[in-house]
């Protein structure tokens, strides 16, 4: 009967550790899910905010809304377009599909690209269109430290490396204590003189010399005489050659009676018919005097 007693004692330890046993299973077992729930969580939260969050704001960057430039001038290199890329986005914001990002760009490009006049922009079903007249430069000034462009209507443009295109650069233009503001007219006599007559030589060239322009060979207007400010005897414009050989222009454009000489078109006339016969400005003569008001075609001073 003892013996009985003790088995029964025996199993109902047993039957106790091992209620006991499937208790601290069933714990271990619980808090392995909390662990994974927590963790799922914590993994959730690292998902949104690395992945969800970061492909949304990749949907809102600028970078991903396409811009065309429509009608681009064949003298426009690739960093005018990357420069005018930079300046559509400049305010930072993500671009979307739709008017008030259209707006935005347009203002961007109005305040900081000032070499298109007058841009539009336009939204289109994956893309914004940028249009406008493009401003070509006509001249280079350096202004000190500061180096820009002009265009014909004398608005300034900020200097960007075009190697390809022929700027003539000016030179003798009147100190002033204010320089001059990008995309602003520079409204000054001295140089809408030079431009002008860059200009009648550029329309010169395209007709009478496409192959060879004789611009090609300038290198820079001497307007530091205009209006004979210095010494009015002396020419009041010459241009110089890339050898320094002195082409006398004279009185700027409209002025030659009052000054005596040649008209513009004789000028033009003899400039042109010197430039044919030798082929170049180069080499030939010290210097071209293109304003006494004489009936040769070629006046060239011998240089020796």
């Amino acid at each position: 009967m003892a013996k009985k007693r003790k088995n029964k004692g025996r199993a109902s330890r047993s039957s106790a550790g091992s209620g006991m046993g499937e208790l601290h299973l069933a714990g271990i077992v619980k808090s392995f899910l909390a662990v994974c729930v927590v963790g799922g969580i914590v993994l959730g939260i690292l998902y949104w905010d690395r992945i969800i969050k970061r492909d949304a704001s990749v949907s809102n960057n600028a970078d991903t809304v396409a811009l065309e430039i429509k009608a681009v001038p064949a003298w426009v290199n690739e960093a005018l377009k990357e420069k005018l890329g930079s300046a559509a986005r400049a305010d930072g914001l993500g671009l979307q599909l739709d008017e008030t990002a259209a707006r935005r760009v347009q203002r961007n490009i109005e305040e900081l690209f000032p070499w298109i006049a007058r841009p539009t922009v336009r939204t289109m079903h994956d893309r914004l269109v940028i249009e406008g007249n493009w401003r070509m430069p006509v001249v280079f000034v350096k202004r000190g430290l500061d180096k820009f462009y002009v265009d014909r209507d004398l608005v300034v443009l900020d200097f960007v490396e075009l190697p390809h295109l022929t700027i003539t650069p000016v030179q003798g233009l009147k100190v002033t204590a204010k320089g001059p503001d990008l995309g602003q007219v520079w409204q000054r006599d001295d140089l809408a003189a030079a431009v002008a007559l860059v200009e009648l030589l550029r329309r010169w060239d395209s007709e009478k010399t496409p192959d060879k322009p004789l611009l090609d060979e300038i290198a820079a207007i001497d307007v530091s005489n205009y209006d004979g400010r210095d010494n009015r005897r002396f020419p009041h414009i010459v241009l110089y050659a890339t050898d320094n050989t002195e082409i006398i222009w004279g009185a700027e454009l409209g002025k030659w009676q009052r000054n005596l000489e040649a008209t513009d078109a004789e000028k033009l006339a003899k400039l042109y018919a010197y430039y044919k016969e030798y082929g170049t400005l180069l080499g030939e003569v010290k210097y071209i005097n293109l304003r006494d008001p004489q009936d040769r075609i070629s006046l060239p001073i011998d240089k020796y």
